[in-house]
């Protein structure tokens, strides 16, 4: 009897306890730490400069190698256009002109490009880009287009 009463008392206590992990949203308070930790902590890069010039070209090169790769979850805009998912997943795919994210620098921007960033989801495209590239897809980053101005992927139905 007290064994029986012990394993129901054990097996309430663990319902209780995973009753309480239920994923939410984070608070602003939780998202502002996390931001500036990212910033400030783990994204690497803070202090590397950028070699490539923001001349028409690097963007037109940056905006070719991003819609070659980046386009399938931030869309052709880097603001998600036409990304069916963007924004149901968590943590939700961020605009690439947000606040958030141009507060990166530029180093910290190839860094986040060529080493992804856990748990995000942005996955790390070592050996798919050279550095050049990645660097003028920063400068496309720090020059995007209006929002839905590139319309949607075709991957999702654009053109």
């Amino acid at each position: 009897m007290q064994q029986t009463v012990a394993v129901r008392v054990v097996l309430s206590l663990l319902a209780l306890g995973l009753s309480g992990c239920k994923a939410t949203q984070p608070s602003k308070p939780e998202t502002a730490v996390a931001t500036w930790v990212k910033l400030h902590v783990t994204v690497g890069g803070k202090k590397d400069v950028n070699p490539v010039h923001a001349d028409a070209a690097a963007i037109a090169d940056g905006k070719q190698l991003f819609g070659s790769y980046c386009m399938v979850c931030h869309g052709l805009d880097g603001q998600n256009t036409g990304v069916p998912f963007a924004a149901t997943i968590s943590p939700p795919v961020p605009s690439l002109a947000s606040a958030q994210v141009q507060a990166y620098s530029d180093g910290q921007l190839k860094w986040i490009i060529k080493n992804g960033l856990y748990p995000s989801g942005m996955p790390p495209s070592t050996g798919d880009f050279s550095d050049d590239d990645m660097w003028r897809m920063v400068v496309y980053i720090r020059h995007l287009p209006p929002k839905g101005s590139l319309g949607e992927p075709a991957v999702y139905g654009g053109k």
